[in-house]
């Protein structure tokens, strides 16, 4: 079997949806709570996240949802951030795969510039630095995360039809 980059944001994808299935059953308390130490409460965190890599897929298309999320004022529901993470989450598995990844983007207005492949790497440091801070949002309410690690990926995953990694 042969992997590549790609392969990471097949985990990251499944990461990330795995996590919207584990929080989408939370009440209102749970994904409002805000410990310090945390970017926001359980929703802030998901909407960042995935108008974020929204953000990352842009760098390189051009092209983002219309209306974005982080110009969306309330909580845009389960369904619409699984969509979403479906949709960036597979743009960004085809740019892994197919893109120039020495190619030099400019981002922030043409004021930072930025190999394509560190945007990349970013989006995974990203979604698994989010990930975590959900787990520490939901374990001090006595809610056990989901194991998202690299280790449960390929038994989980292959469980769930989602891979067929391993």
């Amino acid at each position: 079997m042969t992997t590549g980059l790609a392969d990471f944001f097949h985990y990251h994808l499944w990461a990330n949806l795995r996590l919207l299935d584990a929080c989408g059953h939370l009440s209102d308390a749970q994904l409002d709570a805000t410990p310090i130490g945390t970017l926001g409460s359980v929703r802030e965190t998901l909407t960042h996240l995935f108008a974020s890599e929204e953000g990352y897929v842009q760098h390189f298309t051009g092209i983002s949802p219309t209306p974005r999320l982080k110009e969306l004022t309330t909580f845009p529901g389960f369904d619409e951030l699984r969509r979403r993470a479906e949709r960036s989450g597979n743009e960004l598995m085809t740019i892994a795969e197919q893109r120039n990844l020495s190619q030099i983007l400019h981002l922030d207005g043409g004021t930072y510039d930025a190999p394509a492949i560190v945007v990349l790497i970013q989006a995974i440091n990203h979604g698994i630095d989010h990930r975590s801070q959900i787990a520490t949002l939901l374990s001090p309410q006595g809610i056990e995360p989901p194991h998202l690690d690299g280790w449960s990926y390929p038994r989980v995953a292959q469980r769930d039809g989602r891979t067929s990694l391993c």
